[in-house]
C-alpha cells in the first residue's frame, strides 16, 4: 500500500494526532498536499520561525508568529476541520498548558475532526496523548527506486561534465544494496558524493557508503561500525568453521534463499581467551564482504527503567537497516548475567531472545563467550544459534601458521625462522599469546640493536606462563564441557 493510502486510513479511522518522525519535511508537505486535495480539507503549516500559513491555497495570508499555545487555541476555536502540520512542536509538549490544549483539540475530534500532525526528527509520545495519537512512518525507497536514483544522478553528472560515469553493473548493484534502508534524501546525498568525487563508482565508494550509512544511523555508542575486518587467510586454523561459513555465504548474501533453505541466522563461538574468537568474528564480515557492527553491552545500561531494553531494541533496529550485515556481540555472557530476577540483564535477555526468534532481516549474529557457566541456559537451547563452535587451544600446525602470519605481518621473513621448533616451544599458548611473544621479541631485539631471530622468540616464550598453565583447571573443565556439546572449530 502507498503512503497516501496508509495516511488516509489513519485520518478516516478518526485519529486526531499523528506523529511523524523524519527529517524529510518537504516530502511530508508534498504528501499532505495530495491528501488535502483528496479529502477536500484545508492544509496549514506551522513552525516557530514562519508562523501559521495555508499550503493548499496560493496567496493565502500567513497568520504571523503565533506561539504554540496561541496556535492550538486558534485551531480549537475553528469549526471547519483542517489538516495542521506542526514542525518541531515536540519542544513545547512538556509544557502542561500546551499538552492540555493538545488533548482538548484531540478530544473535540468527534465534533470537529482536525488532524494535528507533529513532525520532527525524534518524537516521544507523552502518556497523556497515547490514546489520541498514532505514528506514521514514511516508506523507504525500494531497490528499483534506488537504482533509478543512481542512473538519474549519473546522467545529471554526465550532462554537466560532458562525459559518462564509469562503473560496472556489479558495483552499481552493491551500491544499491548498501543504500537500502535509507531515506531517498539521504541516499541521494551519498550517491552524489560517490559520483561527484571522481566520476567513478568503484569498490572504494561502496566501503565509504557503508560507513556513511552507519553514521546516519549512529545510536550514540551502543553500536560501533568496525572498519577493521579480516579475511579467512588472516585466521590460522578453524578449518571446520571456515567450511561451515563458506557453505552458507552465497545463501546469506543472495536476495532470496533457495527453496527449502532458510538464511543462516548466526553462531556462538565458545573458547579459551585469546584463542581467536574475535578475529574469527571479524573474518565472517570480511569474507562475506559485509559491514560489521559491534554491540557493546556495557553501553546499553541506563538507570531508568525500560531504557536499557529500549537501547537494545534501537541497536537491533539499526542493524536491520544496515542489513545484510554481521552483528558481533563480544563476551556476551558479561551482559546477560549478574542480577536478580527481573533485573536489567534478565530483561535484556528476553529482548534479545525475542529478536533472535522473530527477526526476518539478514543480520548474521556472531556471539563470542569465554565463561560457559555464566551463559543463561535459554541462550544455549537448540535453535537459538545455527551452531555452537568451540575454539580450542591451537594445534602444533596451527601454532606454526600463527607464527608465520605474525612474523610476515611485521616485516619479517617467516621462512628464515624455525617455525616447527617455535610451534613446539609454544605448546599450550593461545594465538594472542603467540602474537604478544612476537611483539615482545621484536622490542627486545630492537633494544639490543639486533635482528630478530629464533633465540629472541624462544627467550620470550620461556618467560611466559600461558593461560593454559595459570588457569589449567578452569580450561580443562571448559574443554571437557565443550567436547560433547559443541562442534570443534578446527
Amino acid at each position: 500500500m502507498s503512503d497516501l493510502h496508509d495516511l488516509q486510513l489513519i485520518i478516516d479511522t478518526g485519529t486526531p494526532i499523528i506523529l511523524v518522525e523524519t527529517t524529510e519535511e518537504a516530502r511530508v508537505e508534498g504528501l499532505f498536499q495530495r491528501l488535502a486535495l483528496r479529502l477536500a480539507r484545508p492544509l496549514f503549516r506551522w513552525s516557530v520561525a514562519s508562523g501559521l500559513r495555508r499550503l493548499d491555497l496560493e496567496g493565502f495570508p500567513a497568520r504571523g508568529q503565533l506561539e504554540p499555545q496561541e496556535v492550538l487555541r486558534q485551531i480549537h476555536a475553528t469549526s471547519d476541520a483542517g489538516l495542521y502540520l506542526l514542525f518541531d512542536f515536540h519542544h513545547w509538549v512538556d509544557d502542561p498548558i500546551t499538552l492540555r490544549l493538545l488533548r482538548e483539540v484531540g478530544q473535540k475530534h468527534h465534533a470537529t475532526p482536525h488532524a494535528l500532525v507533529l513532525v520532527a526528527p525524534k518524537l516521544d509520545t507523552p502518556l497523556e496523548l497515547k490514546n489520541l495519537a498514532a505514528r506514521f512512518e514514511l516508506s523507504l525507497p525500494d531497490r528499483q527506486q534506488l537504482l533509478d536514483l543512481v542512473h538519474d544522478e549519473s546522467a545529471a553528472w554526465g550532462r554537466r561534465f560532458k562525459k559518462r560515469v564509469k562503473g560496472s553493473a556489479r558495483v552499481v548493484d552493491a551500491l544499491v544494496n548498501n543504500l537500502l534502508g535509507l531515506s531517498l534524501a539521504d541516499a541521494q546525498r551519498l550517491v552524489r558524493t560517490a559520483i561527484y568525487d571522481d566520476g567513478v563508482l568503484d569498490d572504494g565508494d561502496i566501503d565509504s557508503i557503508k560507513e556513511a550509512k552507519y553514521r546516519l544511523l549512529d545510536q550514540g555508542g551502543v553500536l560501533s561500525f568496525e572498519t577493521d575486518t579480516a579475511r579467512f587467510g588472516e585466521v590460522a586454523g578453524l578449518h571446520n568453521l571456515k567450511l561451515w561459513l563458506e557453505a552458507r555465504r552465497r545463501i546469506f548474501t543472495a536476495e532470496e534463499a533457495p527453496p527449502g533453505l532458510d538464511p543462516p541466522k548466526g553462531l556462538l563461538l565458545l573458547g579459551v581467551q585469546g584463542g581467536g574468537k574475535s578475529l574469527a568474528a571479524k573474518s565472517v564480515a570480511g569474507a562475506w564482504s559485509l559491514p560489521l557492527l559491534r554491540l557493546d553491552f556495557a553501553a546499553l545500561y541506563n538507570k531508568y527503567y525500560g531504557e536499557t531494553e529500549r537501547n537494545l531494541r534501537d541497536a537491533l533496529k539499526t542493524a536491520a537497516v544496515m542489513a545484510p550485515c554481521v552483528l558481533w556481540i563480544d563476551e556476551i555472557e558479561k551482559g546477560l548475567s549478574g542480577d536478580a530476577e527481573g533485573g536489567p540483564s534478565k530483561r535484556i535477555l528476553g529482548t534479545l531472545l525475542t529478536w533472535m526468534a522473530e527477526r526476518k532481516d539478514r543480520v548474521f549474529l556472531v556471539a563470542t563467550a569465554n565463561d560457559i557457566e555464566s551463559l543463561p541456559p535459554e541462550l544455549l537451547r537448540k535453535g537459538r544459534f545455527d551452531e555452537i563452535f568451540f575454539v580450542d587451544l591451537p594445534s602444533p600446525e596451527v601454532r606454526r601458521v600463527i607464527f608465520e602470519i605474525h612474523l610476515n605481518k611485521r616485516g619479517q621473513d617467516a621462512q628464515g625462522f624455525d617455525l616447527e621448533g617455535l610451534a613446539a616451544a609454544a605448546e599450550g599458548f593461545t594465538g594472542a599469546e603467540i602474537e604478544q611473544a612476537v611483539v615482545s621479541a621484536l622490542y627486545a631485539a630492537h633494544a639490543r640493536e639486533e635482528s630478530l631471530d629464533n633465540a629472541h622468540l624462544l627467550e620470550e616464550l620461556a618467560k611466559t606462563r600461558p593461560l593454559s598453565v595459570i588457569m589449567a583447571e578452569k580450561i580443562a573443565y571448559l574443554r571437557s564441557w565443550a567436547a560433547a556439546r559443541t562442534v570443534s572449530a578446527d
